[in-house]
Order: structure tokens, then sequence, then C-alpha cells
């Protein structure tokens, strides 16, 4: 014996239809209000409601264009209003693909979909681009989720915000996680998903001239020490970011790399080098400690070699024009800006933004960001290992 259909009143359908829309009420709430036995019946209703098929709420049980609602059946109107929709349709669908490309990437397709199927229906959309459902189908299911060597890449690009090459990120893989894998792999992974950290723009090479020292350069280009407290290099450099120019003055230790002291200040004099000393040699023991610079100005003031000779630091100087004897120092300072200012477009920053910069990439520098001179870690982690 078959068994009877449901025949539901055309005010129900819209009645079901409306309190579906204002997004209150699930499909379980509306069968047990409405008496529906399946949910599949208020998804085929809202279906029709999407397409503007509306017409077909009012038709008895029958087949599709048996009682007056195929597309002959149509006013002139109606079928120019429906060809008005789907063109329409197009052109937003259309809008978010790129005119250039010879096929449909399938990850694109998807993405595509789960952003307009709360619009247009799956079966819309796929015809607009002249994909079947079951190809849609068959792509959403493949997983194009990151694998688990992916995820744990993406993860630690994040967690230093996009800043370490493949090289580092390959360290921390086998350091953190015991996971060995080829640099190249980690590579491809990065460019995979557009992850690669920022090239720092190479400076033009030429050969610096000999000139007069000011006091003799003790460091020689010897960028190691054996402990911390042994050997410092300090510098100035612009930050023209702001409203006005601002000068940074950074001392760090090349024990660790870490940045002992800075200070910033709108005049580049000798007071901004001395704040930056003073506040490198509280609670540290100095006598005998190697303060290397260049042979600024500030530096080769009476001030501050009275005031270093106090403390009981060395000084010591690079060869005039030439920075390459303080490249750690140099090389920290073109981080600092490529890092924190030159990764996103040029706008408009007032002093305390930049600031605040700063003094977040401070942090980030000494406690966050790893270093494969130091096995892996961070500044201050590997000077509390070393003690």
């Amino acid at each position: 014996m078959a068994r009877k259909k449901n025949v539901y009143p055309e005010e129900i359908k819209r009645e079901v239809i409306r309190l579906k829309l204002t997004g209150e009420y699930t499909n379980k709430e509306l069968m047990e209000r409405f008496g529906i036995k399946n949910k599949t019946q208020i998804k085929t209703w809202m279906r029709w409601y999407r397409k503007g098929e509306e017409q077909r709420l009012a038709q008895p049980i029958g087949k599709q264009y048996k009682f007056g609602k195929g597309p002959k059946d149509m006013s002139e109107v109606e079928q120019l209003k429906k060809k008005l929709s789907y063109y329409e349709m197009r052109e937003e669908l259309l809008g978010k693909v790129p005119g250039n490309r010879k096929e449909v990437v399938p990850e694109a397709f998807v993405e595509l979909v789960e952003i307009f199927k709360s619009k247009y229906t799956i079966t819309m959309i796929c015809d607009c681009l002249n994909v079947s459902r079951a190809t849609y189908y068959r792509w959403k299911k493949k997983s194009f989720n990151p694998k688990p060597i992916e995820q744990l890449v993406l993860t630690i690009c994040k967690e230093l915000k996009y800043r370490v090459g493949h090289r580092m990120v390959r360290d921390l893989l086998w350091k953190d996680h015991h996971i060995k894998v080829n640099r190249n792999t980690v590579q491809k992974i990065m460019q995979k998903f557009s992850i690669q950290c920022r090239v720092k723009p190479k400076r033009k090479s030429y050969i610096a001239g000999e000139s007069k020292h000011v006091v003799p350069n003790l460091l020689e280009q010897n960028f190691s020490a054996e402990g911390p407290n042994q050997k410092w290099v300090t510098d100035i450099t612009y930050l023209p970011y702001g409203e006005k120019m601002l000068y940074l003055s950074t001392i760090m230790d090349l024990f660790n790399n870490e940045i002992l002291a800075y200070r910033i200040s709108d005049k580049q004099d000798t007071s901004l080098v001395i704040d930056t000393l003073e506040y490198a040699c509280r609670g540290r023991e100095t006598y005998g400690v190697v303060l290397h610079s260049d042979q600024g100005s500030q530096y080769t003031s009476y001030k501050f070699q009275e005031r270093a000779k106090e403390k009981g630091i060395i000084t010591s100087m690079s060869r005039k024009g030439n920075c390459f004897d303080n490249a750690v120092i140099e090389s920290f300072h073109s981080s600092l800006k490529s890092e924190e200012f030159s990764t996103q477009p040029r706008v408009h920053l007032t002093n305390s933004i930049v600031l605040e910069k700063v003094e977040t990439y401070m942090y980030y520098y000494n406690y966050i960001r790893p270093f494969k001179k130091l096995n892996c870690h961070t500044p201050v982690e590997f000077r509390s290992i070393a003690v």
C-alpha cells in the first residue's frame, strides 16, 4: 500500500519561510510547531524562495511543470525578471574570479561557494561557472586544510610575526617538535601560503678608505664573546616615521645579541648616547667592557669618553666610513625598520605610535625572536641558560 504524501497549505509554507528568515527558529522547532514530518521539506521551500520560485508554494502535489509554473507559463515580465536576476548573480560571482584564468581552481571555487551559498543556491553557482554539482562536492570532500607539518609551519611563522626565514623555521621544527625536514620543503610550504619573511634591501658594496683612528679599533670585526658584558656595540639610527625626525640610540651585548639599553630623542646629541650608556650600566659590572662605536661626533666627544672611562669601559671605534666594523648593530637597526615599519604601507604615524612600535619590537627581539647562533633560543633565554 502506497504511503500518503503530506500536503501543507501555502499559508503554512510562507509562515515557515518567514520564521526561518528571522534566524530565531531551528528546523526542529518549526517541525514541531507546524507538524512537519521531514526537515527536507523546509529546505525545499527555502530553496524555492531563494530561487524566486514562490509560485511553487501554491502548487499541489505533482511534477514541476504540470500546474502552470514552468518558464513557458511565466509572463514576459516574470521571465525578464528571472533573466535579470541571473545576470546580476553571474556578474557578482565572476567579479570574484580573475578573467585571465584558463580553468577554475578547486580551492577557489569551494571558497566562492561557501561565501555565496547563503544568497544563491549551489546549483545556480555551479551553472554560472560551468562546474557540475558532482564536481563541486568531490572538490569539497577533498581536504584543502593544511597538513600537520604545514600547520606547524603556519603556527611558528604566526607566533614570530612572519619575520623569520625558512631555515629558522626548519631549525625550530627540530628544536621544539623533533621533526626533521629539509629546508626546501619548509620553503615550499611558506611560498604556498605566502608567508615568506621580508627580504632586507641589499646595500651597495664599496671599498672604504683608510682614515685616522680616534681610538684604536679593538673589536676588529670579531663579533663573538665568551660571556655577558665583555663586548658591547652601540650606534644611532634615524626613525623618519612620525610627525618629526626621531633618533634611536642602542647598546647591544655581542654575547647573546641582547639589547641592553635604548633611548629615543628628537635631538642627535651627546646627551642621547650618554643616557643610553647610563641605562645600560645599571646593575651591571662594566669594568673592562669593550664598547665599540663608529666615529660619530657624539662618541668622540669629551663628555662621552670621560663618562665611559668613569664606568671602567674601554672604548673602541670603527674606521671612518666603514660600516662593516660595526655590522651587528647596523644589522639590528635595519631589521627593526624593515620588520616593524617597512612591512606595512607608509602611513602617517604620530610620535607616540613610533615610540610604542619600537618598544614592542625591543621586547619581541629580546624575549620572543630565536637566533640560529643561539641554538634557536632568544637572547634573554640564552643568557639565562648560560648563567
